[in-house]
């Protein structure tokens, strides 16, 4: 049965290119992990994580056990990272699904290991990575009260400390004071785990921005000091945004972010369609409460989206959306499950033409940071808030 038009292309070959090109930004031992956490950041976790797994990746990150087990059925033979860390009574899925998971409270080292050892896991089986709280006050163990922490990794435990890592917080500021200091305390941290006998394999550090930034030199050598491999986990740059940088970045542009600028391709646009269209009179309103009234004779296009879709209630009366090639402003609130476009200057527009709401229709494009400047937010939330009626279709 034909489906209500309002829908998002997924170019999966874009996807692709865009985790090669930033593969090809770092040296082996390096590793990319790809984050596809909150379903794809809206892109469809179904269509990105394999597309991940055909362009190289070997890791892919997600929210929840939840994500990690769809991510398992998917690709099988991937290693998924569960960032957000295991809750109560998961650890059981955790050890079917061949998932690892993020760890930094006491309660979930004791449910992986009350899990593993119920599964009948050897010792040292069940990989953890580490997570080290270095100044972002969200998640992660603080470096100066790890002792309760290691001594979970005790031998004859279940567990095994397979990664450690922290999360930049301010990678995309110039100068780096605030990523040397967290780089400073996770090399502390580091001390305090191989002081307690303890090694891992890998080294976690660093998003889109700190790849692009060029901050995986610093990474890079504070892993082999300690005898790890490290690795980075790129997420907006997948999907082929360049993270937004202090201004005085734009001084003197370091070339991975030039290439990138250059070589990253946008893999969703989100389209709708023309319902129909009407004429209406000088002094009609337009949509709840009157906010638009026409001070002339207008010719008004409905569409099938609105904020139950994921279109922003706040875009009426000051974006615009793309029909036939030109930018056409919506007029009026927006509805839960429709707009209104004026399309008065723009010739013969009727039901059925294609509405972009993000993406390009000829030589105009809407960006999803034109979308969050609008809105006050950022590109992130503008992905992950496209509702999950709105079907995403590979092209």
């Amino acid at each position: 049965m034909p489906m209500r038009p309002c829908r998002v292309e997924i170019r999966t070959q874009a996807f692709e290119e865009n985790y090669r090109f930033l593969r090809s930004l770092v040296a082996p031992p390096t590793e990319l992990l790809a984050i596809v956490k909150a379903d794809a950041y809206g892109h469809s976790l179904a269509l990105c994580a394999p597309a991940a797994v055909r362009a190289g990746a070997q890791w892919l990150g997600v929210t929840s056990v939840e994500e990690g087990i769809a991510a398992r059925a998917l690709c099988p033979e991937a290693h998924v990272l569960v960032i957000g860390g295991v809750f109560p009574g998961q650890g059981a899925a955790v050890i079917e699904h061949g998932l690892t998971v993020v760890a930094w409270e006491l309660w979930q080292l004791n449910e992986l290991e009350c899990a593993a050892r119920a599964a009948g896991a050897l010792p040292a089986s069940l990989p953890v990575h580490l997570e080290i709280d270095t100044g972002m006050s969200r998640q992660g163990a603080s470096p100066h009260g790890l002792e309760p922490v290691l001594a979970r990794f005790a031998p004859g435990s279940r567990l095994r400390l397979e990664g450690v890592m922290t999360h930049l917080f301010a990678a995309d500021e110039a100068g780096g004071m605030v990523t040397a200091s967290q780089l400073a305390q996770l090399n502390e941290a580091v001390e305090r785990i191989e002081a307690a006998g303890l090694y891992a394999d890998w080294l976690s550090v660093g998003n889109s921005a700190a790849l692009l930034a060029g901050q995986e030199r610093e990474i890079t050598a504070l892993a082999a000091r300690h005898g790890m491999k490290p690795m980075l986990r790129p997420g907006l740059a997948l999907y082929g945004l360049v993270p937004r940088f202090d201004p005085t970045f734009e001084e003197n542009i370091p070339p991975s972010i030039a290439a990138a600028r250059q070589r990253l391709r946008p893999v969703l646009s989100w389209k709708a369609e023309v319902v129909g269209v009407r004429s209406v009179p000088a002094g009609s309103v337009v949509g709840y409460n009157g906010t638009f009234v026409a001070t002339e004779p207008m010719r008004l296009a409905l569409v099938a989206a609105g904020y139950a879709d994921g279109l922003d209630r706040q875009l009426g009366n000051r974006f615009s959306l793309l029909v036939r090639g030109e930018q056409a402003p919506l007029v009026g609130r927006i509805s839960m499950d429709q707009s209104v476009l004026d399309v008065t200057g723009i010739p013969r527009v009727e039901a059925g033409d294609e509405v972009v709401i993000l993406g390009t229709q000829g030589t105009e494009t809407i960006t999803a940071f034109d979308y969050a400047d609008a809105t006050g937010t950022i590109p992130w939330e503008v992905f992950t808030r496209i509702g999950p009626r709105v079907r995403r279709i590979a092209v």
